[in-house]
């Protein structure tokens, strides 16, 4: 695979004048049957969860702003399963699959979309700022690019406090020209820091220019290139293809030698939010991109190779029903946040 220069040549993606800094894939061993049998779970839950918060939304149960993560469920459960705890995650507005794979109860989650003192973040936060400081997960963050920034200082605080934690940081293809996308590149490459910037490009960037122009890899890869950072382009609707080159990179990130920038190519099969659901696609591309759906395709693959019989998938599709009813129920019960806790958070002057 070869990019194109600003100049409109062709050079190999290893021929950078600051010398060959992608990587290319490795052949990964196939993990155990249970372990693949929990990363079709995880990506059903996460679809079941977007769904139901979709219907809920719809009938006014939620409100704000819902931006759903339908179609990219294998970049969120495939990387999550490559790092360790003490590993931190940071995101985008866009992080409910994030926060459900990295661990935080799908009722919590869900409470915090009702805007319920029993969420995730007290029912202060809602849809975009899901956070949870006892699995290292730094939040959702609603400005675009704005948790790059603290990507960085929590790489840096990491690389100081000798525990070897790696720092992911997911963000869409509509920060690239953010001003913040490239000083916290440059930052992490000058300082050597350990974080993982993970680019989920689904070709849609909200309040970008270069929309739908990473076709191929050459405008990232020559960003990776000019600061200097190893990169690679993954197929980010299979999650064995995620999980093996998150697992790569967070060995890289671990051994001391830098940053890592990693571009996931996905589709989403929903619009920007609820507000705006289809304001800007058309039904051909979805309708080309569905046979690359990441849930069912996973499916396929574990009936296909003899990993999992249709019995034991649809046993794990009523247990995510089930899980998904009860987060729905306990966010119906749970209580508003009480007026007292409005200051909890506040810092008093010194």
């Amino acid at each position: 695979m070869s990019s194109t220069s600003k100049a409109g040549g062709k050079r190999s993606r290893a021929a950078s004048s600051k010398g060959p800094t992608t990587t290319t894939a490795a052949k990964n061993e196939i993990p155990d049957k249970a372990t693949l049998l929990d990363l079709y779970r995880q990506m059903a839950l996460i679809r079941l969860m977007e769904e139901r918060s979709a219907e809920m939304y719809m009938r006014g149960k939620i409100r704000g702003f819902l931006h759903l993560y339908i179609g990219e469920e294998a970049i969120a459960v495939g990387s999550m399963a490559s790092l360790k705890p003490q590993d931190y995650v940071i995101t985008h507005y866009r992080d409910h699959g994030h926060a459900l794979a990295r661990g935080i109860p799908s009722k919590a989650v869900m409470a915090e979309l009702y805007g319920k003192a029993t969420g995730c973040s007290g029912g202060r936060g809602g849809s975009m700022h899901l956070f949870d400081s006892t699995l290292n997960f730094a939040g959702g963050h609603a400005i675009v690019g704005g948790q790059l920034p603290i990507a960085v200082g929590l790489a840096m605080a990491a690389k100081q406090n000798g525990k070897n934690p790696v720092v992911v940081c997911f963000f869409g293809d509509g920060v690239l020209n953010q001003g913040e996308f490239h000083e916290s590149m440059n930052l992490a490459s000058l300082w050597k820091l350990p974080v993982i910037f993970f680019l989920e490009n689904n070709f849609y960037g909200m309040g970008s220019h270069i929309d739908r122009v990473h076709a191929g890899p050459g405008d990232v890869y020559r960003i990776a290139d000019y600061y200097q950072i190893p990169s690679r382009q993954i197929d980010g609707m299979n999650v064995l293809e995620v999980r093996d080159a998150t697992a790569q990179a967070a060995e890289h990130v671990r051994s001391g030698a830098g940053p890592y920038f990693m571009e996931a190519i996905t589709y989403r099969f929903q619009g920007h939010s609820m507000a705006d659901p289809e304001a800007y696609r058309n039904r051909e591309d979805t309708t080309a991109w569905r046979p690359r759906d990441p849930v069912s395709t996973h499916r396929a693959y574990l009936l296909d190779s003899g990993h999992a019989t249709a019995e034991a998938l649809d046993e794990v599709d009523q247990g995510v029903q089930s899980e998904v009813e009860a987060a729905v129920q306990f966010a119906e019960e749970s209580p508003e946040p009480s007026p007292d806790t409005l200051e909890e958070n506040i810092y008093a002057e010194a």
